[in-house]
């Protein structure tokens, strides 16, 4: 949903399991949250909320800053993203 800066993920019915934040200054794109609802807790919403966030930008050529705690340590993980990614020499926890 680009007018609200977040990806959601929805169930069959609907329903919203789960959001991602971000936003947008030109092509720099900050993913600022990852929210999944309890109920869909552990079953992949936010891995795909990520996988999908990180295959936007790609698509885009924007550069990502991950903020996320969630979506940073998923690209720790997922080392085929780390070409958009913004890196500092530290790490903030």
């Amino acid at each position: 949903m680009p007018e609200r800066e977040r990806f959601e993920a929805r169930d069959e019915a609907g329903a919203l399991a789960g959001r991602l934040t971000y936003q947008l200054t030109g092509a720099i794109v900050v993913y600022t949250h990852t929210e999944v609802d309890p109920q869909f807790e552990g079953q992949g919403v936010g891995s795909a909320l990520a996988r999908a966030a990180m295959d936007d930008a790609r698509a885009k050529g924007r550069t990502v800053v991950p903020i996320c705690p969630f979506l940073s340590g998923w690209l720790d993980e997922h080392r085929e993203y780390e070409t958009l990614v913004a890196r500092s020499t530290r790490k903030i926890k």
